[in-house]
């Protein structure tokens, strides 16, 4: 009798809520991290700036909002742009940390809180002397020592779940803002016959923040026809609240209604603050149907062109 083999997979779910800056401190209806001195809505995230070579010190909460005592993992963390849609994410424990992750030293690594009751532990965040200047942001994380199982069929999941409070440090020295919008390219869905469906296209770019601040930008796009006719002109909604520094994300915007015949460019423009770049791209709507008409006849064309070019010759 065969046995089903049962693997585990050992992931880190990082829950950190409150998208925006200004949001509520970061938590997960069972326990939240948030700086020490304000209350859960006040102060929800570390808003920190420093020279090079000095060191800040300051104090983090853990609150255990459960009737059972929790233990954490209290440890640094580099934060960074999603691939998925631009979310604010952090790195693993186990992950290397370059950034103010590497900097953060909380006094105590493993904390037990009580149930319904706080932890509060003092952190030093030492910059280094040959710091970059600019925004290094980060986060102070809390992750739960216990495993999760989950998973379907043969295989199982370990899931632990961590919550962060942001920081946000800017290290002092020269700001350099800068924006680019890349690789723009347009993927086109006409139908066989004109008219006999709507027809759409899906515009794709790369939006990067080739400075040292963090941006909060905004993409309008905008499409123009044959004699510089307006075919769209719209703000985009699936834009990331906060583009870190030097991060690059792949985003997507779906145009219904794309022309079946017509001949222009798209453009996207990108605007933050002292910023604004545009990439474009080039495209030719043409019905497949007329499309393959004018290739068979090109190609009976030329191959005519030909034989009468070898008939000239033989005479």
């Amino acid at each position: 009798m065969r046995t089903k083999s049962y693997v585990l997979l050992l992931s880190t779910l990082l829950v950190l809520l409150g998208l925006a800056p200004g949001a509520r401190a970061a938590e997960n209806g069972e326990w939240a991290v948030y700086p020490a001195a304000s209350r859960l809505g006040g102060r929800p995230y570390f808003y920190l700036s420093a020279d090079p070579g000095t060191k800040l010190t300051d104090r983090v909460t853990v609150a255990n909002k459960t009737s059972a005592p929790l233990t954490f993992r209290l440890y640094g963390a580099d934060a960074y742009n999603t691939d998925r849609d631009g979310g604010f994410a952090v790195r693993t424990r186990q992950e290397k940390q370059t950034g103010a992750g590497a900097w953060i030293r909380p006094e105590r690594t493993r904390i037990t809180v009580p149930p319904r009751s706080a932890v509060t532990v003092p952190y030093t965040l030492t910059v280094p002397a040959d710091a970059d200047p600019g925004d290094h942001p980060g986060a102070l994380v809390a992750l739960d020592e216990r495993i999760a199982r989950g998973g379907k069929g043969s295989v199982a999941v370990g899931v632990q779940r961590a919550v962060g409070a942001r920081v946000y440090l800017r290290v002092n020295g020269p700001t350099v803002p800068a924006l680019a919008v890349e690789d723009v390219t347009l993927d086109q869905d006409r139908p066989l016959v004109p008219g006999t469906r709507t027809s759409s296209a899906l515009v794709s770019y790369t939006l990067h923040n080739r400075g040292n601040v963090t941006l909060n930008p905004k993409v309008a796009l905008r499409a123009r026809g044959l004699f510089g006719r307006t075919l769209l002109d719209r703000d985009l909604a699936g834009v990331p609240a906060e583009l870190l520094p030097r991060q690059k994300i792949r985003l997507t915007e779906r145009w219904t209604g794309s022309p079946q015949l017509d001949w222009g460019d798209v453009t996207l423009t990108a605007t933050a603050k002292d910023v604004r770049e545009s990439g474009t791209v080039s495209f030719l709507a043409l019905p497949w149907l007329a499309a393959a008409v004018l290739v068979v006849g090109g190609a009976a064309g030329l191959h005519g062109l030909r034989i009468r070019r070898r008939r000239a010759l033989s005479t």
